[in-house]
């Protein structure tokens, strides 16, 4: 008798579950991992388990060497009661399933990497915020932030090492920089600017409404491109001194207006637009989002990721931009 794996059987592919994977990071992360040779498994409404079917999800996560979880509903909508509901829901139901899945496993996985958010943080524009000394913010998206890690954090799961992704706003084809590309596209593309503006009682009840005004522009701007936070992933799975929070943004965040200066040079817009509050209200009632999405100074740093290594593929804004538009040009023919 050969010893196992040498009489022409293969050897089982390590196992990655990907939970959240319809969404634009879900996806990319399926084509990074079946690219590196794992076998993909999927957790969601579809995929090779559901939401609500623990059984199944246990039998995906027993013995995988990495669980990923993005699910969430999007938070570009207006936060209306329903939608504030199913935002905490999506993040905070799905990780507690996560979490019990693996609790109850016979061999729980080595590392769970769970989606958080930047927007953990302050609004702030007078220094960067970074895992230890930034400050936590207050308000709704803040608290949906602090459920969700309090979710992935609270388990007991003393096998599973586990890091919590506060991801800036993710730059790629496909994600946040679309709208704002057909705004400078539409000679909308000038800074965002916030003023005096009327605290509903929906916007208090929310907490939505936000005393920085006067920002003209220079409120804060973090973002990521979508391949850094595919690297960062890869770079906690190959380094397992890493666990807890940690911060995936561009070592270089800029400001609103440089942004969207770069967006319209990037699209040959000369000139954008500027944009008030009042205006962004009209506006983003219109197209069902929230202005908090444009106009809180979000200003973070990946000090442990930077610490630890890891060399962003695009530590730019001006570069990230070029090769996101000239992906969308090649696709587009």
């Amino acid at each position: 008798m050969g010893t196992p794996g040498t009489q022409g059987t293969p050897e089982p592919k390590p196992r990655v579950v990907v939970a959240g994977a319809s969404g634009f990071v879900g996806q990319a992360l399926r084509r990074a991992f079946a690219d590196e040779g794992y076998e993909v498994v999927t957790v969601g409404r579809t995929g090779d388990a559901v939401w609500g079917n623990t059984l199944r999800i246990r039998e995906l996560v027993d013995g995988a060497a990495l669980v990923v979880n993005m699910a969430g509903k999007s938070v570009n909508c207006r936060y209306g009661r329903r939608n504030r509901r199913e935002i905490l829901r999506s993040r905070v139901d799905t990780t507690l399933e996560l979490a019990e899945a693996i609790r109850t496993s016979e061999h729980p996985t080595p590392l769970w990497v769970n989606a958080s958010t930047a927007t953990i943080y302050r609004h702030a524009d007078d220094r960067p915020q970074d895992e230890a000394t930034g400050e936590l913010g207050e308000g709704f998206s803040v608290g949906i932030a602090k459920a969700w890690e309090q979710a992935f954090f609270g388990a007991d799961l003393p096998g599973t090492r586990r890091v919590a992704l506060r991801m800036a706003i993710v730059f790629g084809d496909g994600s946040a920089l679309v709208p704002l590309l057909r705004l400078a596209q539409a000679g909308l593309g000038g800074p965002q600017y916030d003023g005096a503006w009327f605290p509903t009682r929906s916007r208090l009840r929310a907490g939505t409404y936000h005393h920085h005004r006067h920002t003209r522009g220079r409120q804060r701007f973090s973002w990521v491109h979508l391949d850094d936070v595919v690297g960062a992933i890869r770079f906690v799975r190959d380094h397992e001194a890493i666990d807890g929070p940690v911060n995936v943004s561009s070592p270089n965040p800029s400001d609103n207006r440089t942004v969207m200066a770069t967006i319209r040079d990037a699209v040959g817009r000369r000139f954008g637009l500027p944009t008030t509050r009042w205006m962004l209200e009209l506006g983003s009632f219109a197209i069902r989002t929230e202005t908090e999405l444009v106009l809180k100074s979000r200003w973070v740093v990946p000090t442990r990721l930077l610490e630890a290594g890891y060399e962003f593929r695009y530590p730019d804004l001006r570069g990230a931009l070029a090769g996101i538009i000239a992906e969308r040009r090649q696709h587009r023919g």
